[in-house]
């Protein structure tokens, strides 16, 4: 399969800390990835670099075949969908006018700009496939978080990105409203085999059924990369979050719970 994203030793630095150490991966083609870790442990500034927001300080990062710092940073995140739940919409608009505003990598409807035809038509096949047509016209301060989830993954997808990235996107969901969020990722990836995903939790629970691949980071080094079944151990976990974690998968299903 295809490379989409690789990072090759990755340093990074801010005001003389390391936060990020010899950080390397490669994503491909049709797998989705679980980032998890503690608090403070870089799993942000890891996304930052995938979206092509921060650059490495040492180290290369190569994104859709494209490595930061030769590439044109505007041209290639509109090649990159990013869902974050806290993503500030500047005004209220509809759950439409948000999906479109997809096209233009804003947060707002830009002035005098008018959608064409194919766009348009886009964006109502996504509010279709999400199960946002009913809500189509809802403005966004009325809509509930696990609204604004799927409607954010609508407006991600409308430029047609090989790279979707989801920055804690159950945030703030109930029970009912995370496991229907879940159900919608597990289906987005089943109707889109080659778009490859990179979901940031602290929670296992929070995982779709279709994750393939895990990494757990650390004080800004990754601990353990591969196969999801591979990586999502007891051993792993508990070092990861420096205590000691049971680890059970059951249906598909990740789940943690404290050892006695």
């Amino acid at each position: 399969m295809p490379v989409l994203l690789e990072l090759d030793a990755v340093d990074f630095v801010r005001n003389g800390r390391d936060i990020l150490s010899d950080v390397s991966f490669t994503v491909r083609s049709g797998e989705h990835w679980a980032l998890i870790g503690p608090n403070g442990a870089g799993k942000s500034t890891i996304l930052g670099i995938c979206g092509a927001t921060a650059h490495p300080t040492r180290g290369a990062a190569r994104i859709l075949g494209e490595q930061l710092g030769r590439v044109d940073i505007r041209e290639l995140r509109h090649s990159i969908g990013h869902v974050n739940p806290r993503q500030r919409i500047g005004s209220p608009l509809s759950v439409h006018q948000v999906v479109l505003t997809g096209a233009t990598g804003s947060n707002d409807l830009v002035p005098r700009w008018t959608p064409e035809p194919a766009v348009t038509a886009r964006a109502e096949e996504l509010i279709s496939a999400l199960g946002l047509s009913p809500i189509r016209d809802a403005l966004w301060p009325n809509l509930s978080q696990g609204e604004r989830g799927r409607t954010l993954i609508a407006r991600a997808l409308l430029p047609g990105p090989e790279l979707l990235l989801l920055d804690e996107p159950t945030t703030g969901l109930d029970v009912a409203a995370r496991e229907r969020f879940l159900h919608t990722l597990d289906e987005l990836h089943r109707t889109h085999p080659e778009l490859a995903t990179v979901l940031v939790t602290h929670h296992l629970e929070e995982l779709p059924v279709s994750t393939t691949h895990a990494m757990l980071i650390a004080d800004g080094r990754l601990l353990a990369v591969g196969a999801a079944g591979d990586v999502l151990t007891t051993e792993n976990v508990s070092r990861c979050f420096d205590y000691p974690i049971a680890i059970s998968h059951r249906d598909g299903r990740w789940a943690a719970r404290a050892q006695p």
